[in-house]
């Protein structure tokens, strides 16, 4: 019986009375449809033969079974399927036993429950993330899941799509023994030999009796399915996972296993599912560069952060919490203190949540040195300017450090907008330097646009996306212009925006429409949470330059004259009574946008919310199109990504650039050109759109490795 487990992706060997059953189809054991055969016969050999009297499966390499194999995505199944594999798995008259080991995720984890006894390892990372590709668990996960742990625990692990750790999933009764040692093989014989010695019978997880309290069961999901509704933003699969369970409450397992098959398939015909699996491959893709292909990163243990304000802690907070040391400087001692005070009120905060332990906390601070001479930056591997927005404070911050720093030091400017070329261009090193552009609050907003200027050499920019890595951001490599990517399209937008606040949307509608669409906030809410006045100095900067012809809406500025800048000083676009964190519409605001429509000339005329949404997302398309034509992004799927991780597009929609091919690139060139009748500098259509459009083409075409 004993095969070469060099060449099976399914071997298996009789060790002593258990049959071992190695999943063994690098490089994480995906359940191809090889795997989904060799499963279903080794159960079967199993069955057939006296000599085993149990199974114990297990998987090579780091994984059991990370889930399904992404090559067979889109494409017709073949069978068994895998609701197939998982029924014959428990229907064994022999005991199975998952020793599981590194990640059981998806159809891996289905897999582990299908079977009569769990093992896992101390590494292990188990979830049903299905959620997050707008796909539900379809291979029993909705009735296996909640019989063994409680529909309140099971519809956590299910919604949120997040990893459960051994300890965890122990506690829980996911799994029923811990591993004892680093060898999951050995633990997984001992078990299984422990339980023949005991006569376990097999023990079919669909008979678990985690749902035995009707009462309370049903209380959690409908608990569940309120918040679940309020929070999905219009999600498909969501309340379909809420659906399935509640089904594993009232139904027989089989008719539950025939509802979730049900509800499954109409998930995968969903048109949300093509954006969202369109994020999860995109953000594989943004990872590769031009030049981190053959260009090894340079050491990184050691970081320095320039400026202690809001945006250098969550950067130093981000670095201490990867493990690294930071060095911050500020002007002086009270700036010190005020940057390290914010550090720690980030820490205070998860501890007040349960999130973070004391201890923890204390062992990042023991990685954090303040100082106000830059001579101490002199270790640093890689120092981070995040100093404020002003060409001259940045290039004297750089002087210093192009005087402190070691040789081969990566000198970064956080920069959102100003010319990256020009800083590099003003020291002695120009090689070294490159953008570093974080999203506030830089601890949590996972985008890092890496701006890659003139000079810089290959292994600073491989630095940058190793930096990433270990910060667990997403990186963008944009290149140098105003903006760079996302702040440049943003700018876009937003004056669509404010020309339909003026011509007659009030902000408040338009706001209404964009989250209706799915953001979670809209512009105007946005600009409030930022602060007004970063906009209102961004604008100040560029007056100089600004085309005399182009149409300038002054509201904004009008509000900032008052000193209204958003949630920080009370009130913005909304009121913030007593510091509320969601605004009310403000009369008053509405007053001023009048009385700038009557200064302009304007006749305001309505706007339904569709026709507020085709013209914001047309100014959104058409940079995003200028932006991948000048190369500033590689290809559309990183607008897409910077879109995705930085300013809230809804995933279920793809990005920009995706749902501009759902919708049809002649529909949004079509839109573009009625809109320009009425403007045509602003509504000029991108050079890419139009040859996109005349050859039949759309943006994914341009999404192939490079």
């Amino acid at each position: 019986m004993s095969q070469d487990p060099s060449t099976e992706v399914v071997a298996r060997e009789l060790r002593g009375n258990i049959l071992l059953v190695m999943i063994n189809n690098p490089p994480v054991n995906a359940l191809g449809v090889a795997v989904r055969c060799g499963i279903v016969a080794a159960i079967d050999a199993a069955d057939a033969d006296p000599a085993v009297q149990a199974v114990l499966i297990i998987g090579t390499g780091r994984n059991f079974i990370a889930g399904a194999d992404i090559r067979e995505f889109g494409k017709p199944p073949l069978a068994p399927s895998l609701p197939d594999v998982c029924n014959r798995i428990e229907a064994c008259r022999k005991p199975v036993v998952a020793a599981i080991h590194g990640a059981a995720l998806g159809g891996g984890l289905e897999i582990a429950l299908a079977a009569h006894y769990r093992l896992a390892a101390t590494d292990v990372k188990l979830g049903l993330p299905e959620v997050l590709l707008g796909l539900m668990p379809g291979a029993g996960g909705t009735q296996r899941t909640p019989r063994l742990i409680g529909a309140k625990a099971a519809l956590d692990l299910m919604l949120s799509g997040r990893h459960m750790g051994a300890e965890e999933a122990h506690a829980l009764g996911l799994v029923d023994r811990r591993g004892s040692s680093s060898d999951i093989l050995a633990d997984g014989l001992a078990y299984a030999q422990e339980l023949l010695a005991t006569q376990a019978p097999v023990r079919r997880t669909r008979d678990a009796q985690a749902l035995c309290d009707q009462q309370a069961s049903r209380a959690s999901i409908e608990a569940v399915r309120a918040e679940t509704g309020k929070k999905s933003r219009g999600l498909f699969s969501p309340l379909k996972i809420v659906e399935a369970v509640e089904a594993a409450l009232d139904k027989s397992f089989d008719e539950g296993l025939r509802i979730e098959r049900e509800l499954f398939l109409q998930c995968l015909d969903s048109p949300q599912r093509a954006g969202l699996i369109h994020a999860f491959f995109a953000e594989r893709e943004v990872l590769k560069a031009p030049e981190t292909r053959n260009t090894k990163p340079r050491a990184i243990a050691h970081v320095g952060v320039v400026g202690g304000g809001t945006m250098g802690a969550g950067i130093a907070v981000a670095v201490l919490d990867a493990g690294l040391s930071v060095t911050m400087i500020e002007r002086d001692q009270a700036a010190l203190a005020r940057g390290r005070a914010h550090i720690e009120k980030v820490y205070n905060g998860l501890i007040a949540k349960g999130r973070m332990t004391t201890a923890a906390k204390a062992a990042n601070m023991a990685r954090f040195v303040g100082s106000i001479s830059y001579d101490a930056l002199a270790p640093a591997d890689i120092v981070i300017e995040a100093v404020f927005e002003d060409m001259a404070v940045k290039q004297a911050v750089f002087a210093e450090l192009d005087r402190v720093c070691k040789p081969g030091a990566v000198l970064a400017t956080n920069t959102s907008y100003l010319d990256i070329d020009a800083i590099a261009a003003s020291i002695s090193r120009p090689a070294d330097v490159v953008g570093l552009h974080f999203f506030s609050p830089a601890n949590i907003m996972k985008l890092l646009e890496i701006v890659v200027p003139a000079e810089v050499s290959a292994d600073v920019v491989a630095t940058a996306f190793e930096l990433a890595k270990k910060l667990h951001k997403v990186p963008v490599r944009a290149g140098v212009c105003d903006g760079f990517i996302g702040n440049r399209i943003l700018a876009a937008y937003r004056m669509a925006a404010d020309y339909m606040m003026e011509d007659g949307a009030s902000p408040y509608q338009i706001d209404q429409a964009v989250r209706n669409f799915g953001y979670p906030m809209g512009p105007f809410q946005v600009s409030d949470l930022a602060g007004g006045d970063i906009g209102w100095a961004t604008r100040k900067r560029k007056a100089a330059t600004r085309d005399p012809r182009a149409r300038y809406v002054q509201i904004a500025d009008r509000i900032c004259e008052r000193g209204w800048f958003g949630q920080k000083t009370g009130r913005g676009y909304y009121l913030y009574p007593e510091g509320a964190r969601t605004g009310t519409p403000d009369p008053e605001i509405e007053a001023i946008i009048d009385a700038e429509r009557a200064r302009a000339g304007i006749t305001p005329r309505s706007f339904t919310d569709e026709e507020i949404m085709r013209r914001y997302m047309a100014a959104m398309i058409n940079e995003g199109a200028n932006v991948v034509h000048q190369r500033i992004a590689l290809r559309p799927l990183d607008v897409d990504v910077t879109f995705l991780y930085g300013y809230g597009f809804p995933r279920h929609r793809g990005g920009p650039m995706k749902y501009a091919d759902t919708v049809g690139l002649p529909k949004v060139l079509a839109d573009i050109r009625e809109f320009a009748k009425e403007d045509p500098l602003f509504w000029q259509p991108s050079a890419l759109l139009v040859e996109l459009v005349e050859h039949g083409a759309n943006f994914d075409s341009l999404n192939k490795s490079e």
